[in-house]
């Protein structure tokens, strides 16, 4: 079968829990001839499959590779030579540090059908399953996703300049480079800036630790946290439950409307 009538379908899985995933994600599993999914995408999305379905595990995690991104890619290639359907399910949003970039180029240089099927993004739904805004009137103004550390292993550029800021900085992919992270912060007068890092978001193995950007390293540590996690830094952080010293004030316009 020719690679250019095969159709490659990204797709986004959510953040963990099975039930957080589109329902044209679900329609693009329950149509696949072959389903290339990683590390992060729940196993139980499978069951949307059909008999006969291949089904292959491709799982990237930080230290831990199954696959290369060249084998990967490679796979991509094969499977389109002989199947029509080919998902490729991603934990998160495929866009969001997902290298869906890079598998669209390969797809497309072969002459395949692309289509990208948007995933709700850790960084968003897992400080919001702990009840932690990234945004809040009065408090701030916006938030930044950045990446721990890049492709080479180094931490990356941008949280200096995120650490400058007076945004919610949500960082993925930062735990074994945690402590020099939080030392960022510390240089630009944040060391009393809240943090909380979730660990295995909206599943059942979920679990938190909250402390502040001078001692978070050392919580972290001693609760064993580890990746996949998610490091929330700003002051939005101490509106989740068990930090709440009162509940956020609400406008005068909007109270005039409750009232009446």
């Amino acid at each position: 079968m020719n690679s250019a009538i095969s159709l490659l379908s990204l797709v986004g899985a959510g953040p963990g829990d099975p039930e957080l995933i589109t329902l044209k994600a679900v329609r693009a599993l329950r149509q696949a001839e072959v389903v290339l999914y990683d590390a992060l995408a729940s196993e139980e999305l499978l069951a949307y499959t059909p008999a006969g379905c291949i089904r292959r595990f491709v799982g990237k995690r930080y230290g831990c590779h199954a696959l290369s991104q060249e084998e990967i890619n490679q796979l991509i290639l094969d499977y389109a030579r002989t199947h029509r359907r080919i998902v490729r399910l991603k934990g998160g949003d495929p866009f969001v540090f997902g290298r869906a970039v890079e598998e669209m180029a390969v797809a497309r240089a072969a002459g395949m059908q692309l289509e990208l099927i948007p995933g709700i993004s850790s960084a968003l739904a897992v400080p919001a399953s702990q009840l932690i805004p990234l945004t809040c009137r009065g408090i701030n103004e916006s938030f930044w996703v950045t990446t721990g550390t890049t492709r080479s292993g180094n931490i990356s550029a941008d949280i200096e300049l995120a650490a400058q800021s007076s945004a919610t900085v949500v960082i993925l992919m930062a735990m074994s480079r945690l402590e020099e992270i939080m030392d960022i912060f510390t240089r630009f007068g944040k060391s009393g800036t809240p943090v909380a890092i979730i660990q295995n978001g909206t599943t059942p193995a979920e679990k938190m630790v909250t402390g502040t950007v001078k001692d978070i390293f050392f919580k972290a540590q001693y609760e064993g946290m580890c990746n996949p996690a998610v490091v929330v830094v700003g002051e939005t952080v101490n509106l989740h439950p068990s930090l709440l010293k009162e509940e956020p004030k609400v406008h005068e316009k909007e109270q005039e409307k409750l009232r009446s």
